[in-house]
């Protein structure tokens, strides 16, 4: 086997095709040429540190130390996508600031068809990822913990964690190559297992305890099926609190598994492990087993958009989003008596795999308060429930919420 810092091996060229030999290339010593030729769009990398780069206008968040959720009540009922300036951030330590033109992703493991270390490990940089056949997908983020405070406010049932409301979710248009062509190219074993993808963000440290930089495995089917390599959101260049200058995407998963500032794959025979699917991301508590398996699917959600200017006997639009990351919505219903009655709403058609927006007239017969429902099915038959069960990391807040509003 030729040592890392050898050029493009004969044997690699031959397996991927004389076209994809320009635009993927394996066992580069760190720090190669290409990767210093590569474009950097320098206008987009920060001048100053922090845990968040980017503006947080008030209107716009509501900070949470090193995490800042997107204020519900600014989401505009006529936009679709989530822009990036206004989607959540949610960081384990702070954003990091990383040149396009030396970073690269390394990839090995005995699970590829040559098995690399780490030493020698396949490296592919930003121009190369640039340059491979891209794929462009519309799809739900959301972090695991959307909605944790009201296990608190709702049910009764206080937890622990970022106290995040309904706004740690958006819909956005990513661009990237398909996890599953690289992989190909560069060859995997029929008995690969998993991929565990490592972050290059500072490692986190927590009680005194470091647990590393951020990583989390996937499977492979997972890889094959519709993970990508994304580096633009919404026709541009990601944002650095998003993951510049690429990250990982696994569609309809919890956020913790989508990696930003991927710098290393690795491609294993056997089940991977990290404390972000062992010790957190998982359900714990009295409700759960203790060998409760790993979050991945996101569950079936639903949340109105503020109405305004509510007055008895006018008539007004409800508006809303459902999503659920099995798949898309298929109906949506809306109770405005506290659920006692329910009747069906008015939806769009979701975009790709993102969110459903749905829309319901209401004619209040009298004022003061009222309470508003929305319950969403998707197209698995999973439907919200009216409670669901306390688990210590407040993940998964799936139930129905209760909508408080003033009539005058």
């Amino acid at each position: 086997m030729p040592p890392a810092s050898s050029s493009y091996a004969r044997r690699d060229v031959l397996r991927l095709g004389a076209g994809a030999a320009a635009a993927l290339v394996a066992a580069r010593a760190v720090g190669g040429s290409a990767a210093a030729a590569a474009p950097a769009p320098g206008s987009l990398l920060p001048l100053t540190e922090g845990p968040i780069l980017k503006p947080l206008p008030p209107e716009w968040f509501v900070p949470l130390g090193t995490n800042a959720e997107m204020r519900w009540d600014s989401v505009d009922p006529r936009r679709y996508l989530t822009a990036p300036e206004r989607l959540f951030v949610r960081n384990h330590t702070r954003t990091p600031i990383i040149d396009a033109r030396t970073w690269e992703l390394r990839i090995h493991g005995d699970g590829l068809a040559d098995p690399r270390t780490p030493e020698r490990a396949h490296v592919l940089t930003y121009r190369d990822l640039r340059r491979l056949p891209a794929r462009t997908v519309t799809t739900v983020l959301e972090c695991t913990g959307n909605g944790r405070t009201l296990f608190a406010t709702q049910q009764g049932t206080p937890v622990s964690g970022t106290a995040w409301g309904l706004g740690a979710v958006g819909t956005v248009r990513w661009t990237g190559v398909p996890l599953s062509l690289v992989l190909r190219r560069l060859g995997i074993r029929r008995d690969a297992v998993d991929i565990q993808a490592t972050g290059l963000d500072e490692p986190f440290v927590s009680g005194g305890v470091d647990y590393g930089r951020v990583r989390r495995p996937f499977p492979v089917a997972k890889a094959l099926e519709d993970a990508l390599l994304v580096y633009a959101m919404d026709g541009r260049p990601l944002l650095p609190d998003h993951g510049f200058p690429v990250r990982l995407l696994l569609p309809g998963w919890v956020g913790i598994a989508s990696i930003k500032w991927l710098g290393e794959l690795e491609v294993s025979r056997t089940t991977l492990t990290s404390p972000w699917n062992t010790k957190w991301y998982r359900m714990t508590g009295p409700d759960y087993p203790a060998d409760s398996p790993p979050l991945t699917v996101l569950p079936v959600k639903s949340a109105f958009e503020p109405p305004t200017g509510l007055a008895s006997g006018r008539r007004t639009v409800l508006t809303g989003r459902s999503w659920s990351g099995a798949g898309a919505i298929r109906r949506v219903e809306v109770s405005t008596d506290g659920g006692e009655t329910w009747q069906r709403a008015r939806t769009d058609r979701a975009r790709g795999s993102g969110w459903t927006q749905w829309s319901h007239p209401w004619r209040p017969r009298s004022s003061g308060e009222h309470v508003l429902l929305a319950r969403a099915t998707d197209v698995t038959g999973r439907t919200q429930p009216d409670q669901v069960p306390f688990n210590d990391g407040g993940y998964f807040f799936s139930a129905v919420v209760q909508n408080r509003v003033a009539v005058a």
